[in-house]
């Protein structure tokens, strides 16, 4: 079973699209945590914990844990998940060429997801592509404001670069591995998105501290039963005043979260 194959499987299992994003910003990890050989560790499983009844997938992002300790407790949240039979999509936008790509590549062994970036063509994703068990989620359309200096732009066939990606993701998926990134916060892109690219799974950022719109990311986000609707410091920071019952908020904002996008399922 590829990776899509698997997420289907679990999103039946919980009947849940949420994806919970373990951003664990040590600015903000309660103070009783500090104690801990590995703060962000100790964190994180406490958060599993309590969401993974609610989760599809844990989407870590790379950029919280690029230091010694920090790789320390990725390793060891990605080992508690997967205990707990929740799959993990490693939010990384890794792309390069020839040997370094294929480094990162690497990490597909460990994580069962990656997000890639696709400015420097099909080559410098081509590893990631070729393992048919993994799920690569191509960015697309991204909901920051700087997305649209380069997104935006028109070619010379009159479509923005953000639908030339969408095609192209769609060429690239001859293992049924491909996805795309896609925000929330522009309900009618998310539409044009869908009708383009019928068969790929959206991995939809910004329902939670962004604002997004949950119903349109559930009605455009999913292809079939599959796609996931991301939530980072909405769910593992929702009890960030509430010191040792932070994780007890955090499994109310996932399980909110959960019955409020399946209201919009079909």
């Amino acid at each position: 079973m590829n990776f899509f194959d698997r997420l289907h499987d679990r999103i039946r299992t919980v009947n849940s699209v949420v994806s919970v994003g373990l951003d664990p910003d040590p600015a903000r990890i309660p103070d009783h945590l500090d104690d801990y050989d590995l703060p962000r560790w100790a964190f994180n499983r406490r958060i599993i914990d309590a969401t993974h009844e609610h989760a599809a997938v844990y989407k870590p992002n790379a950029a919280f844990y690029e230091d010694p300790d920090g790789w320390a407790a990725l390793e060891e949240t990605i080992a508690y998940a997967h205990g707990k039979d929740v799959p993990v999509l490693l939010d990384a936008k890794r792309a390069d060429i020839g040997n370094t790509t294929r480094q990162y590549a690497q990490i597909l062994e460990t994580v069962d997801a990656i997000t890639v970036n696709p400015y420097m063509g099909r080559d410098s994703l081509q590893p990631f592509l070729s393992n048919e068990e993994a799920g690569v989620f191509i960015l697309c359309r991204t909901s920051n404001p700087g997305g649209e200096d380069l997104q935006d732009l028109e070619l010379e066939t009159g479509e923005p670069l953000y639908e030339r990606v969408a095609a192209l993701a769609d060429l690239w998926n001859e293992n049924d591995n491909v996805g795309l990134v896609v925000g929330a916060t522009k309900p009618e892109e998310l539409e044009e998105l869908r009708e383009q690219v019928p068969d790929l799974p959206f991995l939809v950022p910004g329902v939670g501290a962004q604002g997004g719109d949950a119903e349109a990311a559930v009605e455009y986000g999913l292809s079939g039963e599959v796609g996931l609707i991301n939530s980072s410091r909405g769910i593992i920071f929702a009890g960030e005043n509430q010191g040792t019952e932070f994780a007890t908020a955090s499994e109310q904002a996932a399980k909110r979260l959960k019955k409020r996008l399946n209201q919009y399922r079909d």
